[in-house]
């Protein structure tokens, strides 16, 4: 189900080593060879990287349908840690999403500089449990990372993401300027786009957002949280909206979705900020097919039908899911 990986490239002869460049620049002699013999060092050491194809950026991380496991759950009545460990069991275990020596990229939505209270930002509980199932499920290496929009550093702070994740043994990466690749991402709208180099480079992507509302969509769920694997100018595609989305989740394909409805943001947002907006449901809605989850969890809070969501119509049309939700197996959990 991969794709293909980047071609590794060679340099032509073998690059000297530290030490061999240094002798070579002193053997030179003067300024002019000290800044002849560093350029040639330089050069011999470094490698021009070549974009990558959408053949070869994009990996299928789908995990296949098992008529033993519903295509979707909601878990409802418990602490997060507890609605995630039920959500998980429900769908089959984590275990059945990683394997061992997996590289797994947890994707939170992480965007903005607001507390767990203000519900703008995935709870950084959930993450934390969902960190400490791959590592039971024998992971190689959890990464917990989010293209922000507000400063990086303050939002992983003040989210309580960063401690939470980091106590669970996760590895937290916030968006490196040096750590983005230019892809073309195949779409519609989405062209050429740099992409943050850890989902391009996961065994397993497990996509974490929260349920919220939102001033152009209505609300925004699973697939708008693939915004956060992008650098650039993000606000240009806003012009698009429903198109970018669809393009975003041809290119993401994640290995399950858990979506937060522990707190749900009902209003002004998806900044948040007022905690009169909002609502305690304490409710996990996870699984994989990423169109029902998203129609569900819209329907549910917001009463929206896949009519007021475009880009649920666009990404079904391109066979990532089905905006009928109600015609999969679903299961529905009552911890309290």
């Amino acid at each position: 189900m991969a794709g293909e990986t980047e071609p590794k490239i060679e340099p032509a002869s073998t690059p000297l080593t530290r030490r061999e460049a240094m002798l070579q620049i002193l053997r030179l002699g003067g300024a002019a060879g000290v800044v002849a013999g560093a350029a040639f060092w330089l050069r011999e050491r470094s490698v021009k990287p070549v974009p990558l194809t959408p053949e070869q950026a994009r990996r299928d991380h789908r995990t296949a349908t098992d008529p033993q496991h519903p295509h979707l759950t909601v878990v409802r009545g418990g602490e997060p840690r507890a609605l995630v460990q039920r959500a998980l069991l429900d769908l089959g275990g984590m275990g059945r999403f990683v394997s061992r020596q997996d590289v797994v990229v947890v994707k939170p939505n992480i965007a903005w500089d607001r507390t767990p209270e203000q519900a703008a930002n995935t709870n950084p509980e959930v993450v934390a449990e969902v960190v400490r199932q791959c590592w039971q499920a024998g992971a190689k290496r959890v990464i917990v990372t989010d293209v922000s929009c507000n400063e990086a550093r303050r939002c992983f702070q003040r989210s309580g993401i960063q401690t939470a994740a980091r106590a669970a043994g996760a590895e937290v990466l916030l968006p490196d300027p040096e750590l983005f690749r230019e892809v073309d991402l195949g779409g519609v709208v989405l062209k050429s786009w740099p992409v943050f180099t850890p989902f391009l480079e996961a065994d397993k992507i497990i996509n974490l957002p929260i349920a919220k509302h939102h001033g152009l969509t209505g609300c925004t769920l699973g697939m708008k949280n693939w915004y956060g694997i992008l650098g650039g100018q993000r606000n240009r595609l806003h012009q698009q909206i429903h198109q970018s989305l669809a393009d975003l989740a041809s290119f993401m394909l994640p290995t399950v979705t858990l979506l937060d409805c522990y707190r749900i943001l009902l209003r002004n947002g998806p900044t948040g900020g007022n905690l009169e907006d909002v609502a305690m449901k304490k409710t996990m809605v996870a699984g994989t097919d990423p169109v029902a989850l998203d129609a569900y969890v819209a329907k549910a809070y917001w009463n929206l039908d896949p009519e007021h969501l475009p880009y649920l119509h666009m990404a079904a049309a391109r066979g990532l899911g089905t905006i009928e939700y109600d015609k999969l197996p679903v299961n529905f959990s009552q911890l309290e």
